[in-house]
């Protein structure tokens, strides 16, 4: 894995778009996306062994986060915190069904712990107007926030941190900054405008084969960005 370069970042609408026939195709993105998280944060482990806790979301980027867990869970103990009523059920089955455990949003709130590897996967880059956290979700990532910074737990952001624009950048004080912010088929304009820079850690771009699509696009942000590519992984 090396440093690389990208000619720009792009609007949400422009992945989703490049995403839409691959989709519709069969591709399976989503596992792909969550192999990639899992072999980041494996790598991780073993240099820091140590439990394992995702927080998962309504959208895609929360079954990415789950997919991943159940491939983490035979590894380190794995505890998931659900911050929506709604949830990829597959996802969530396939990951309990690996070993991990749920944990009330509630006792992490009271008692969070220190973990070696925290996968941020509350939000995503859905058509949201306003990404701010609300409800269980703000609170979790609050009080996670200071004991994550003091303890160097590596937080591992699933496309971007939860709470961040994905295109204008814009977020208030309730975001979990990432060490890595592994962010799918394309760099988000997000990641690089406002308080993207501050908050995004490492950005490493998982290739999933939207290149041919996004270059008929302008890219919301020119000019070239310094960041890690992964190459697209063997089918899954």
């Amino acid at each position: 894995m090396s440093s690389s370069e990208v000619s720009g970042a792009y609007t949400a609408a422009a992945v989703r778009a490049a995403e839409a026939p691959l989709l519709a195709a069969g591709e399976p993105l989503m596992l792909e996306a969550a192999a990639a998280l899992a072999e980041i944060a494996r790598d991780v482990l073993a240099k820091h062994p140590g439990r394992v806790l995702v927080l998962a979301g309504a959208g895609d980027n929360g079954g990415d986060a789950l997919f991943a867990a159940a491939e983490l869970a035979p590894l380190a103990p794995v505890e998931i915190v659900l911050t929506s009523d709604r949830v990829h059920r597959e996802a969530l089955s396939t990951a309990l069904g690996a070993g991990a455990e749920l944990r009330h949003a509630a006792d992490v709130c009271s008692c969070p712990g220190e973990y070696s590897v925290i996968l941020d996967g509350i939000l995503g880059i859905g058509a949201v107007p306003d990404p701010r956290l609300r409800g269980a979700a703000r609170a979790v990532v609050e009080s996670l926030a200071p004991v994550s910074a003091a303890s160097g737990t590596t937080v591992i952001a699933v496309d971007l941190p939860s709470g961040l624009h994905p295109d204008d950048g814009t977020a208030d004080s309730a975001v979990l900054p990432a060490s890595i912010t592994v962010t799918f088929g394309a760099v988000k304009a997000g990641l690089v405008r406002g308080r993207g820079p501050a908050v995004v850690g490492e950005i490493r771009v998982v290739d999933l084969g939207l290149e041919p699509a996004l270059a008929r696009v302008r890219p919301a942000v020119t000019g070239v960005l310094d960041v890690v590519r992964l190459p697209r992984r063997a089918r899954v």
